[in-house]
């Protein structure tokens, strides 16, 4: 079974400025809609992190992988961790709620611990992961609501992109362990942005066709936030915080970053969320919890006393 670390107050600061970027990177993909299409979003988002993380590597003196078996593992990366998921979870931006769309995202961590028990020996399932588990899509079946039953209409189909897009981010998390372990944070993630990059930028092209260049002020900013921070810095500090806390504390970014996107949303969007959207978020936060497992030893050992 693997360790699961302490949190220093240096991992607790790190962990929650990743939850603030990431938060705030629904709003984002909000502005950019409104002048590009899903394809063109995703390829800006890809390309210019691209580029911010290769300068990252150069200045840095990173150690280039040269092996083809690194670069098709890069290849599988960037379709299961970026093109795929950014280009669902996008897609499915243009039907639903920014706030909706960061709670369904949760999704991520529950299916990353099936999948995760499927693939690794050391990730079975214990009482507290099934219950978590249980709990966590109980919430996210809420959350979707029971109108999505009744018709197929384009707000459910938003729906069911943006947790196609989890269980995409899930499938990377076991590819990355299996075909990437112990290669450098920020030279994985700039060998996968490279990979995404060159096959989001053609398909956009034919697609869509030629990229826009009269865009807003309003839009470009979203572009650099989304592409540089939301992106490049995020990925940096991702696994910085992964190195100090383990992946079992990382999940708590997927707890933290919807009340941002929630609250960006409502701020700025004026969006409101129905009630049963707030139930199966708190759902999924409980089964988070559940899933943590801290919490629960706590207590118990409180009432122990």
């Amino acid at each position: 079974m693997t360790q699961q670390k302490t949190m220093t107050t240096r991992a607790w600061i790190e962990l929650l400025t990743l939850s603030l970027i990431w938060g705030g990177s629904f709003l984002s993909v909000e502005y950019t809609l409104r002048e590009l299409s899903v394809l063109w979003s995703v390829a800006h988002r890809v390309i210019w992190a691209a580029l911010a993380l290769w300068i990252y590597v150069l200045i840095g003196g990173l150690t280039i992988p040269r092996s083809v078996k690194t670069w098709a593992a890069f290849l599988g990366m960037g379709i299961l961790n970026n093109v795929l998921p950014f280009s669902l979870i996008t897609y499915g931006q243009v039907f639903i709620e920014s706030g909706l769309a960061s709670i369904l995202n949760g999704a991520t961590a529950l299916f990353g611990v099936v999948l995760a028990a499927i693939a690794f020996r050391d990730e079975r399932l214990t009482a507290n992961k099934i219950a978590g588990v249980l709990l966590g899509f109980a919430g996210v079946s809420l959350a979707v609501g029971p109108s999505a039953l009744s018709g197929f209409g384009f707000h459910a189909i938003g729906q069911i992109a943006v947790l196609g897009g989890a269980l995409s981010y899930a499938l990377a998390g076991v590819f990355a362990r299996k075909a990437l372990s112990g290669m450098s944070g920020p030279m994985a993630a700039a060998g996968m942005l490279t990979a995404s990059s060159l096959i989001i930028l053609p398909l956009a092209y034919v697609v869509d066709g030629p990229p826009k260049t009269d865009l807003a002020p309003a839009t470009l900013i979203a572009l650099v936030y989304y592409a540089l921070f939301a992106t490049a810095f995020a990925y940096v500090l991702y696994y910085r915080v992964l190195a100090m806390a383990g992946s079992a504390n990382l999940l708590l970014v997927t707890l933290f970053l919807p009340f941002v996107a929630i609250f960006l949303g409502a701020l700025v969007l004026q969006e409101r969320l129905a009630p049963t959207v707030f139930a199966g978020f708190g759902l999924i936060t409980l089964g988070m919890i559940v899933l943590d497992g801290r919490l629960i030893t706590w207590l118990r050992a409180r009432l122990s006393d």
